[in-house]
């Protein structure tokens, strides 16, 4: 299960990320933002990345204008390991090197296809397991 969050900014690409993740029959649990109305993307950042910290959902993706913000927020949840990804390189790189649970993106930095590819890599990326970065890892947490 995914668990998504975003704020006004990204709620547009939230919803195209929700397109996918229905079309390729991938269970998610929207943390909210609601709509294009301005809300605070700590709310709902936080909230995502609690559900995977928890345990109940397996990666989590969130999005604001940017994705810095929501991506700092998320990093401060123990146990999340966040990356910013604005291409597909950093996206296979982060799961493979960084196993990393979250994804961020900024909704006003990449178009609808080049996120929904930044998913699609991130989601379908397994961690190397390489002993290196495994001891890398270990030393984030």
């Amino acid at each position: 299960m995914v668990a998504l969050g975003s704020d006004h900014g990204g709620y547009d690409l939230k919803q195209k990320v929700i397109g996918y993740l229905k079309e390729k029959e991938i269970e998610y649990r929207d943390f909210g933002c609601e709509s294009r109305e301005s809300c605070d993307y700590p709310e709902y950042g936080r909230a995502a990345a609690e559900a995977v910290a928890k345990g109940e959902c397996d990666f989590g993706i969130v999005i604001c204008t940017t994705g810095i913000g929501i991506s700092i927020v998320a990093n401060k949840v123990k146990g999340i390991r966040c990356a910013l990804c604005s291409d597909t390189v950093s996206a296979r790189l982060t799961r493979e090197h960084n196993d990393a649970n979250m994804l961020a993106m900024g909704a006003g930095i990449v178009g609808a296809n080049l996120a929904l590819g930044i998913v699609d890599t991130f989601l379908n990326t397994p961690f190397s397991g390489e002993q290196k970065h495994v001891r890398r890892v270990k030393a984030i947490e």
